[in-house]
Order: C-alpha cells, then structure tokens, then sequence
C-alpha cells in the first residue's frame, strides 16, 4: 500500500543552509547564536536523531562561523554518519572530561541564546555553571518561525502523509464500528496508516459517544453502541513529516441535534480554512472558525485552539489561537480542527492540515466532512 515514489532525501547542502539560516535568524533577533539539544530541532537541521540521554549532545551554530555539533566520543560515528554532517563540525568528548568545558569556548561568555525547548535542565545548568554571564531563552519563543514555513520538499512529504491518513480514514469506513472496543478501532488506524507508508503513528484516538466529548481521549475499553458519534483523530510521521486528521462520524443514523452539531462544526472548519492567506494573523483563523460555533450557541463548547502547526513532529509553532499576532506567510502549514463537546454526551471535530498559498490556503486532506454513518 505503500508509495512507489518515495521523495529524493535531502542533503547535505540542504541541511548547510538551513543551519546558515537559523544562524542569520539569530543575529536578526539581537542572538549570540542558537543552541540545539537532540529532538526535532536537531533533525530538521542536521538529519541527525541521537536519544536524548544525560550525555552532553548539543549543535551551536553562530552567525558568521562554521556549525559545530559536540557529541559523546561513542556517538561520534553515528553523528558522522548523518546526511548533514559533512555541513558541519564534530567536537567529541569522553566520559572522561566535562562535556560543559568542552562546549564554553565555543560560546560567548556573554552572549544570549537560542536553545531548543526540549533541552535537558542538567545542560543548560551546566553551561550557565561555567558560563554566568551567558542567557538563554526558548527557541520557541524567540525563534517561532525557525521551522514554521516549509520548502517545495517538505510540502511534498507533507502532502504524502496526508494523501495516506486520507486512504487510511476511507478504510477504515469499511469495518465494523458497533460491538467492538474503541482499542480495537484504534488498532485497526494504526494497522492501516503503518500500510499506507507511515513510519510512525504518533496517535489514533477513538472518541465513542460521551467519550467523544473529551477532545484528547485516549482509546479505552469502551463498546462502540448504535447510535454513537464517534470522534476519529490520527496521524503520526511518513518520510520523516507529520499527518494529523479527524473527522466524526455516526453509527446508523444520527439524531437531529446530532447532525445540527456536525453541521456547524463543519461550516465553523469551512471558515477557518477560508481565513487561510498571506498576512493575515494566526488568531484570524482561530476567529473565523469560532465566530461560526459561537453564533449557533456552542461558544462555550468549543475549549481548545482551532490549529496548530505540523512538519517533524506533528505538534509544533504555529499555533491559530486569539493573541497570536504571527502573519501567515506562504509555506507554513498547520492544522485546522474545531469542534463542539457536549459532556456526558457526544463530541464533534473535523481537522485537516493547512498550507498557506501565495493567495490564500490549499487543504492537505481531501477526505468526506459530510457526517459518515457507519456500521
């Protein structure tokens, strides 16, 4: 099931440039430079995915110089061997010798970084032990945009992991819903996105009647019954780039209010896909999709943010929230996914992936919104 055309992988020059522009990025945010700690930060600039352990791994790119990624010595052949490697510098340590001695010199003792947000407490203490002069601030928030717009190569695995959550939501319309476990429904979404090329299924929540209502409900032992609405969200990574979808659907036929709900949460999605276009802010997204609910009398009900963005993880900056004044900007892609959830009774959301265009937005997920009835 999988694609006969993986994408061409990216090299090492793509990953030199990169690095260059979060280095030039730091400068124009008054940074020293950026500090990088294993994890999806890592992967993006380097091609580089060692496990985060207490051994000191850390990638410091400073405008104007060569990138230097310090790795354990026991490391140091894998980190060779990574794509972006012949793009960078490796500086190894042993067990031995203090790994925060090791990194200080190439640092500016006064200077304030950019570090990874997932970096560990233990190393940023460490270099400030050695360092007291130096400040760090999360790359998160003083470098949101450092993966947020995505190249012609990205788009592409982007589009491919969405097209295989798409085969994966029209199959999985073809099995049994009533009498089975949500754990079984939510097997059968990692079965089939694992068969349509996805590496990794990050989630694949079944939500069933009144358990639907809890928007990051994990999947239980709970029998699916006729006459539940039933929230589907999965995704997980393909060719190293994420999928994110949900849509609801009804075993048998819905009620009235059922279908009323489905309704508004689908026309409140419709919205905050049309508010996708240069320059318009993240929050006019969240807006446009909240105005809708609010104006049929489910304000209340919709309790989480419209989007949020996708690339090497499936949750990642930029956020459609209100107060989020970032502009769109073409390339940037994330999710939009309202919802309604009734306590005790039923949920309801619909979600797609989002690029924004040169004029306006193009969905990444093609699938039905329309309300499906299952079996």
């Amino acid at each position: 099931m999988t694609s006969p055309n993986p994408p061409e992988p990216f090299t090492a020059d793509v990953y030199r440039a990169r690095m260059a522009r979060a280095a030039d990025s730091a400068a124009e945010a008054g940074l020293a430079g950026v500090l990088v700690a294993p994890g999806p930060d890592l992967v993006h600039l380097t091609g580089y995915q060692p496990v985060s352990t207490e051994r000191l791994t850390l990638l410091v790119l400073t405008p104007g110089q060569e990138p230097v990624l310090v790795v354990p010595t026991l490391e140091a052949p894998d980190a060779e061997a990574a794509t972006g490697a012949p793009a960078l510098s490796l500086r190894d340590w042993t067990d031995a010798r203090n790994p925060y001695e090791v990194t200080a010199p190439l640092l500016d003792a006064a200077g304030r970084y950019g570090i990874s947000d997932n970096a560990w407490a233990m190393h940023l203490l460490g270099l400030q032990q050695l360092l007291p002069g130096t400040s760090y601030a999360s790359l998160t928030q003083v470098l949101p945009m450092l993966r947020a717009v995505k190249d012609a190569a990205e788009l592409e695995r982007l589009a491919a992991a969405g097209a295989a959550a798409d085969a994966t939501y029209e199959e999985i319309l073809k099995v049994p819903f009533a009498g089975r476990r949500e754990t079984e429904v939510s097997a059968d979404l990692t079965e089939l996105l694992i068969g349509f090329g996805h590496s990794q299924v990050d989630f694949a929540i079944v939500g069933s009647g009144p358990n639907g209502a809890n928007p990051h409900h994990e999947a239980g032992e709970r029998v699916i019954e006729h006459g539940d609405m039933v929230v589907l969200d999965f995704g997980g990574l393909r060719y190293g780039y994420g999928s994110d979808t949900s849509r609801t659907v009804h075993v048998g036929e819905p009620t009235a209010e059922e279908q009323r709900v489905h309704d508004v949460v689908r026309e409140a999605q419709a919205a905050g896909c049309d508010a996708v276009r240069p320059g318009a802010a993240c929050q006019d997204v969240d807006r446009a999709a909240r105005a809708v609910i609010t104006e049929f009398g489910y304000g209340d009900r919709f309790i989480h943010r419209t989007g949020h963005g996708i690339g090497v993880t499936t949750h990642e900056p930029p956020y459609m929230i209100e107060g989020e004044e970032q502009p769109l900007v073409p390339g940037m892609c994330f999710s939009v996914e309202p919802g309604i959830y009734l306590p005790g009774r039923f949920g309801v959301r619909i979600e797609d992936i989002v690029t924004v265009t040169e004029d306006g937005g193009r969905r990444l997920n093609s699938t039905a919104r329309e309300l499906a009835i299952v079996g």
